[in-house]
């Protein structure tokens, strides 16, 4: 199995793309942290793993640097180390630089890069000293091109930048910290929106040129593949799963050029 005798901490594992994921590595042979700020759902994720001592729930708030500590240390406690990092926890209030309040600009850019920053550096000195380790930092699109959501997408850039500054500077030590920026994926988060607006993932699917939205899988096979052996000449990579929206604009050219076209036709009959 791939990650038999591996150690693997997943954050935000409570539900969606963490939840998966951490089944995911469980199924591969792995021993799993999920980590979840709701105690309830880490521990449902836990039981849906099911495979007794090989994996530990805990609840943890990963922006506060005491609740890394203790996640970390309930890891090394049960498995004796921490050999792969998924940074997964996320927060996305704030969308519109004049509308976001300072809190909520705060709670995202917390949520998304200060947690990233406390666990990778609580992960590292271990990671150096043992001679291998590796950081998966899961961002975004959002992090790559404006597709709005202001304070979350400016988190997510300073990630994949944070992901390249460990690359760099820890390679020589062994530790590999790549990130997966994900397109749109189905997941719980999106209930209200999908509530309020049941039609939204049709609409999102014409952006995307492999004709549907991303779903969970999609990103922990991703996720698997960069933390593996397979990859272990990847690092400072940025792997964008994402359908190929950002490979280009296929359908927003195609508007964007028939808008060029009926501007040019409307200068031409002007006296």
């Amino acid at each position: 199995m791939r990650f038999a005798d591996r150690v693997v901490i997943v954050t935000g594992a409570g539900s969606g793309i963490g939840r998966v994921m951490a089944k995911e590595f469980a199924s591969a042979g792995a021993s799993v942290v999920v980590a979840d700020r709701m105690n309830h759902s880490a521990e449902t994720v836990a039981r849906e793993i099911d495979a007794g001592e090989t994996v530990v729930a805990t609840k943890k708030d990963v922006t506060v640097a005491a609740d890394v500590d203790a996640m970390v240390r309930a890891a090394e406690d049960a498995f004796g180390r921490v050999d792969v990092l998924v940074n997964n926890a996320a927060v996305c209030a704030g969308d519109d630089i004049l509308r976001i309040d300072e809190a909520t600009w705060d709670a995202d850019v917390t949520g998304v890069l200060k947690s990233a920053f406390l666990c990778s550096k609580r992960v590292l000195p271990g990671m150096i000293e043992r001679g291998h380790g590796v950081i998966l930092n899961i961002a975004s699109v959002n992090g790559l091109a404006y597709f709005g959501n202001e304070a979350y997408s400016a988190a997510k850039a300073g990630m994949i930048n944070l992901t390249q500054s460990i690359a760099a500077r820890y390679g020589a030590h062994g530790v590999r910290a790549n990130a997966i920026a994900p397109g749109s994926i189905r997941t719980p988060i999106w209930q209200e929106r999908v509530d309020a607006e049941p039609e939204i993932f049709d609409k999102l699917v014409k952006w995307y040129p492999l004709g549907r939205v991303g779903e969970p899988e999609d990103v922990a096979r991703a996720a698997l593949f960069l933390a593996s052996d397979d990859a272990a000449w990847i690092s400072g990579a940025v792997l964008r799963v994402d359908g190929a929206l950002t490979a280009g604009y296929p359908l927003m050219a195609e508007e964007l050029l028939v808008e060029s076209r009926e501007s040019d036709g409307a200068r031409q009959r002007i006296p």
